[in-house]
């Protein structure tokens, strides 16, 4: 077994039961969605259906963001993944497919998310250090392939890679290879982070490339600068990367970066994702302008604590949330929550204003000026 396959493992053991998430928040308890006491719409008006990244439609604005495989021990995981995303007709990710690319006798552990949801979006997964070290459109080609998926994210994890024992910290090239991909993978890219936010620089880069999806996985969820350094504890009785207060609070919190990658690419896709808990957090992450949430260690602790009937009582309630959210502010859809007012106040505006973002004027146009490519 590769040590790709045998680190796999550790990280769902890990991440399931040790205290991996941030001490940081997601600053999302800084915005208030205004409610609307006079809906003048029906609970049963609200259609929470969009289009993934422009192309095939979901009936709820979720994913289960890419986590595992590469193990045979995680394949079950992947499949009843796949099976709760099918039933409520969301997305869902795998985690890195590299594995599967080393040793194609693993590939089942991922394709089995295609063959248990059939007709939902999935999104296959690489890292970008192997762009760095060498993969390019063959590999992705091959990754799509795998699971027939409906677009691939390429992940960013400068952070795990540089505090993980046997972690690749290579990005030089990273960006000429993206550029290679967009324009020759023939489903959608999608350029997404690991728990540490993607920035305004970031996302404006990747958007001049052709990029028009990004899943932001800011900081305030699990941090796998935190992750490798448990991981590595527990294996030699101390870390051999000491992370101190980075482990905690290195990153872009999730709201902050949504309204980054809001700012800087309004015509894309964006998966508001990292901290999110329940159906509130999804509805402050969509108003501040992304087009949908994402859940990870949720799900995956829902899971393996409760079976399939725990993880099916999660999203539903998460999904119903959502609706109610929309409902309770007049929003027929899920771009009606673009619409509605919002209050950004304490630790969250202060850091838009230190990041050059105007606030008020970020409220008031710029979610309302990207509705023109909806």
């Amino acid at each position: 077994m590769s040590n790709t396959q045998t680190r796999k493992l550790e990280h769902v053991k890990m991440v399931a039961s040790s205290p991996v998430e941030a001490s940081e928040s997601t600053l999302l308890e800084f915005v208030r969605i205004v409610h609307e006491p006079l809906p003048e719409i029906d609970l049963d008006d609200v259609d929470l259906s969009l289009k993934f990244c422009g192309g095939k439609r979901v009936r709820a604005p979720l994913m289960i963001t890419g986590m595992t495989g590469g193990h045979p021990d995680v394949e079950r995981i992947n499949g009843d993944l796949a099976e709760i995303a099918e039933e409520h007709g969301i997305a869902m990710g795998v985690g890195s497919q590299r594995a599967a690319i080393e040793d194609p006798s693993t590939a089942r552990t991922y394709r089995i998310a295609r063959e248990r949801a059939p007709t939902t979006v999935i999104v296959a997964n690489l890292g970008a250090p192997q762009l760095s070290k060498g993969y390019g459109v063959r590999e992705a080609e091959e990754a799509v392939s795998m699971l027939e998926a409906d677009a691939i994210a390429i992940h960013l994890n400068p952070g795990q890679e540089a505090f993980q024992d046997e972690g690749d910290p290579f990005y030089s090239g990273v960006l000429g290879k993206l550029l290679e991909l967009s324009e020759s993978l023939g489903v959608p890219l999608i350029l997404k982070e690991t728990g540490t936010g993607l920035s305004r620089k970031s996302v404006r880069l990747a958007r001049a490339m052709g990029i028009k999806c990004f899943d932001v996985s800011g900081l305030g969820g699990t941090n796998w600068i935190k992750a490798e350094v448990v991981r590595s504890k527990a294996k030699h009785g101390r870390p051999l990367r000491p992370a101190g207060p980075l482990s905690d609070y290195w990153g872009n919190p999730t709201a902050v970066s949504i309204v980054e990658a809001r700012h800087a690419a309004p015509d894309s896709f964006i998966i508001g994702s990292g901290g999110i808990r329940n159906g509130l957090d999804a509805a402050k992450a969509i108003s501040l302008g992304a087009d949908m949430a994402g859940v990870a260690l949720p799900a995956l602790r829902a899971l393996l604590n409760t079976g399939k009937e725990g993880l099916r009582e999660l999203v539903s309630a998460m999904i119903y949330q959502l609706r109610a959210a929309a409902f309770m502010t007049g929003s027929k859809n899920v771009y009606g929550l673009w619409r509605t007012p919002l209050s950004i106040y304490g630790r969250l505006a202060e850091e838009l204003r230190v990041r050059s973002i105007d606030v008020a004027d970020y409220i008031y146009r710029a979610r309302l000026k990207a509705l023109q490519w909806r």
